[in-house]
Formats: structure tokens, C-alpha cells, sequence
């Protein structure tokens, strides 16, 4: 496993279930898809699970059809989705005084996603959090998406970071595969929806139970 960097300069995140609780909201948006097409909807746990895998794996969870005719579901899903992203979803209860921890010690804070560039950028917007992240990595950025490192590596550049002396957060073992690939220290949290795996097995650096723990595990002060 790889050492904690002496003197780190920032972290990157993942957003989905690391940083936002959105699970609601995307799951509200498919039972309203579900009612406009007269097809049962999915239960909230079966779609929280699968959340961290994209809107394909949630539509599949109302349907089981093959990945051409979730496709032709994505836009309209992905429009009813757009239009209530932000009335439910919150950061995680202990996600607020981290990041504000992380600001007063003068570490800078990244977003890499897998969620479209057009989603993420009104949910960071309507969050907060646009005049506070350092770098923001869409899913359609470039044109690979995690598990593979670029993604990574360009919120690095874009926020002037060495990766060696950086951390990357996630819920996902495609997460941990990205962040470990792109030389950086990696953290897999158990908060998030782990799409149904244990993340102490996705070979991460560290595991945690709570955003608190990395406030500690970098000796940040936490705002009371």
C-alpha cells in the first residue's frame, strides 16, 4: 500500500455517493420515467446500489432490455432527472466541515466524475460549490472515463497538483483503480454505495467509515 504523502496538496473526489447523497433524486426521476411509459418502478435500495455504474445501470433496474434500448431510454430519463437533480440530494453529513477544513489549511479540493459534463456542472453549480473546487472532471471530458487514470491525472494539471503529493476519494472500485493508476493516494469510503461490493477489497490505501476520518487522517481542523 502506498504512504500517506508528508505534505499533500489536495484532494480529488469522486462526486456520486462520495461527495453528494443523489441517490434520491435519480431514483424520483426514474419512477416518473417508469409512470410516463406504464412500467412498475424500481424500489429506491435496487437503484442506490447500482447509482455509482451511470444512468444505464439504474434504467435496468425498471428494465431488463438490452444496452441499445436502455440507450434509446437515456435521453429522456437523463431529461426528467435534470429537471429535479438538486431537490433532494445533499452532501453526506460530514462532507460540508471537510471541505471546509480542507480550505482553512489551504488544500485544494477536486471533483472527477463519470457524470455527464452538462449534469455536472449545473449540480456543482446549484450545490455551491463552483467558486470553491479547484478542478471539476466530467464523464465526457475526455474520452475516457474511470477506471482509467487520464481523467485523474488532467484535474491534477488543471489545479497545478503534483499526483504524488494529492489523495483521491471514492465509493467505487473504479475509483480506487483510477486514483491508484494516476500515482495517487487512494481512499475508499464506506458511506457511499459501494455497488454492492466491500471496498477493503479493491486494494485501497485506506478505508473509511466517515468523512471525519480523513479530517483526521490529515490532521485537518473541523469547523464546529
Amino acid at each position: 500500500m502506498k504512504s500517506l504523502p508528508e505534505s499533500p496538496q489536495g484532494v480529488l473526489f469522486d462526486l456520486d455517493g462520495t461527495l453528494l447523497d443523489s441517490a434520491p433524486d435519480l431514483h424520483a426521476a426514474l419512477v416518473t420515467y417508469c409512470s410516463e411509459v406504464g412500467t412498475p418502478p424500481a424500489p429506491y435500495a435496487a437503484v442506490r446500489e447500482v447509482v455509482s455504474r451511470g444512468s444505464r445501470a439504474i434504467l435496468r433496474c425498471a428494465f431488463d432490455e438490452s444496452d441499445e434500448a436502455l440507450l434509446e431510454r437515456m435521453p429522456r430519463y437523463l431529461e426528467l432527472y435534470h429537471s429535479m437533480m438538486c431537490r433532494h440530494t445533499r452532501p453526506f453529513e460530514g462532507v460540508d466541515p471537510l471541505l471546509d477544513a480542507l480550505e482553512q489549511r489551504g488544500l485544494a479540493w477536486g471533483i472527477v466524475t463519470n457524470k455527464p459534463g452538462y449534469l455536472t456542472d449545473d449540480l456543482v453549480q446549484q450545490i455551491g460549490w463552483s467558486d470553491r473546487v479547484c478542478a471539476v472532471v466530467s464523464g465526457d471530458t475526455l474520452p475516457v472515463r474511470k477506471p482509467d487514470p487520464a481523467p485523474v491525472l488532467l484535474a491534477c494539471e488543471r489545479a497545478r497538483l503534483d499526483p504524488a503529493r494529492c489523495l483521491f476519494v471514492g465509493d467505487d472500485r473504479r475509483d480506487v483503480q483510477a486514483g491508484r493508476d494516476a500515482g495517487l493516494f487512494t481512499v475508499a469510503v464506506q458511506w457511499g454505495y459501494l455497488d454492492g461490493g466491500d471496498p477493503h477489497a479493491w486494494g485501497a490505501d485506506i478505508v473509511l467509515e466517515h468523512p471525519r476520518q480523513l479530517a483526521e487522517l490529515l490532521h485537518l481542523k473541523v469547523p464546529a
